[in-house]
């Protein structure tokens, strides 16, 4: 009896693992942000963390990215734009958020990432948007709209309506766009230069951040959360995401940012603490509907996601 479909079930069910893997830290990082507030400074916990990931990849890529620093001259404002979309705006907003949002919040927000790159993707990219994209984008905003407003919308009206959501809302949208003009700005360097690089100017751009703000010292309770932020978060998530969608396709892998926030509202709820309600499932399950309704498409006779590792594996980048 021949074992090749066996073979080929088990090669494509450890594949899965590596984007899961992705999504559990993207989720784990969530909680790491919001048990961060009160703990550290967002401006610190922000340079530390990208500080110690430059620290990390500077002698595995260092002397790669300075062999192509020819590269790095032509392509420097892009970079720094990216490290500033991803890095600076999303990371420090999302930090600046936890003080007045929960992680759950948080999570579903998250969620909502890849519909509003298929909208900057039409913007910005000429893709088509489609009819189906509309529709799930309007049922993700009821959604956000029933969530932020737990249960009742005319909070929003009376002031019920938070500034950490308001916060992460443009943090998502600054990440999205980061997604969509990573994608538009093909450069001739490897994914890990990319990455080093933008690391590079992302930590330069908090600098002021950093001096201007409440300078929070490393101690032993924020030391953990910086290394998590800085480690997996930065550097082991990126690596997974790219073997998913290599071995999986950029659309099969996709799916899986959809249990982002189940997975963060389970963590939130058993390490923080935060009480579920059923607005958040309401909610949430609007905000998961719309996504999914607007991340549907109608698939090319011939096309079989033939994206590369290196560029699919920066569609979406971090939470």
């Amino acid at each position: 009896m021949s074992t090749q479909p066996n073979a080929s079930a088990s090669i494509i069910s450890a594949a899965g693992l590596a984007p899961l893997l992705t999504v559990l830290i993207w989720s784990g990082n969530t909680v790491v942000t919001k048990a961060s507030a009160g703990v550290i400074s967002p401006g610190s916990i922000s340079f530390y963390r990208w500080l110690l990931a430059f620290i990390v990849l500077l002698p595995f890529v260092g002397r790669a990215a300075w062999g192509n620093r020819a590269l790095l001259r032509e392509h420097w404002l892009k970079l720094a734009i990216l490290g500033a979309l991803g890095m600076v705006i999303y990371q420090s907003l999302a930090y600046e958020a936890a003080k007045t949002t929960s992680a759950v919040n948080m999570g579903v927000m998250l969620a909502l990432m890849p519909l509003l790159s298929t909208f900057f993707a039409s913007l910005l990219a000429s893709e088509k948007l489609t009819a189906a994209s509309i529709a799930g984008g309007a049922i993700s905003l009821i959604g956000l709209i029933y969530l932020t407003s737990q249960g009742n919308p005319m909070q929003l009206v009376n002031g019920g309506f938070h500034i950490g959501d308001g916060l992460m809302i443009i943090a998502v949208l600054a990440n999205a766009l980061y997604g969509v003009m990573l994608r538009r700005w093909a450069m001739p360097l490897s994914m890990w230069q990319q990455l080093f690089w933008q690391i590079g100017f992302s930590t330069l751009l908090l600098v002021p951040v950093f001096l201007m703000g409440d300078i929070s010292p490393i101690t032993t309770a924020n030391l953990p959360l910086i290394l998590y932020a800085a480690i997996p978060t930065s550097l082991v998530a990126p690596f997974c995401w790219m073997i998913g969608i290599h071995k999986l396709g950029a659309g099969r892998a996709s799916l899986l940012i959809n249990l982002l926030p189940i997975v963060v509202a389970a963590l939130a709820w058993a390490l923080l603490g935060e009480q579920l309600h059923s607005y958040h499932a309401i909610g949430g399950a609007l905000a998961l509907i719309g996504v999914g309704l607007g991340l549907r498409k109608v698939p090319a006779k011939n096309d079989q996601t033939t994206v590369s590792a290196d560029e699919a594996s920066w569609e979406i980048e971090e939470a």
